[in-house]
């Protein structure tokens, strides 16, 4: 079997082949490392076992109760980290909804601002601030305007009004003394 892939591989090395005697050592190796595991894993399960029949089948407190197995010396070595913390899953009935909620800087300050902000409608639709007696100013110099236009065309109307009536009244004179 080739190693190295399709081409060859870098720099113009030749391909290397594995021979069927070391592929057949490596195999016999491999099979005697996991015999040894086994073997060395039936010795430890044994002392467990003694160990759990002395301390009393009422209590379950050992190490390896419900744990997995640990890989390469893990379970040789006990390691206390205080930074590796086991996430605990809460229960719904744990969890306080209705306790006192931290909030953060930021969602307070958007809080503040939102009242603020409420506060200032208020106070705006009461007009009781700068921007509200502007706005209203505004508002009445506009209305002035609007009804002194409106005074106007009606005065401009009825001047027009009267001058019709004054026109056709002529007119009817004039067609009268004709006949």
């Amino acid at each position: 079997m080739p190693k190295g892939g399709k081409k060859g591989g870098h720099k113009g090395r030749m391909r290397t082949y594995t021979s069927p005697e070391e592929i057949d050592a490596q195999m016999k190796a491999e099979k005697e490392r996991k015999k040894t595991e086994d073997e060395e894993g039936a010795a430890v399960n044994d002392d467990e076992q003694t160990e759990d029949k002395l301390a009393g089948s009422g209590s379950e407190d050992s190490d390896d109760g419900g744990s997995q197995k640990r890989k390469g010396v893990e379970g040789l070595i006990e390691i206390e980290n205080p930074n590796r913390a086991a996430q605990k899953s809460k229960k719904v009935t744990e969890i306080e909804l209705e306790g006192p909620k931290q909030l953060s800087r930021r969602e307070r300050e958007e809080i503040e601002k939102q009242k603020a902000k409420e506060r200032y409608m208020k106070m705006h639709l009461a007009g009781k601030t700068d921007q509200a007696k502007a706005d209203l100013a505004r508002l009445a110099i506009i209305r002035k305007q609007r009804e002194e236009a409106a005074r106007k065309k009606e005065e401009e109307r009825k001047a027009k009004e009267a001058v019709q009536a004054a026109a056709a009244a002529a007119k009817g004179l004039h067609t009268l003394s004709l006949k």
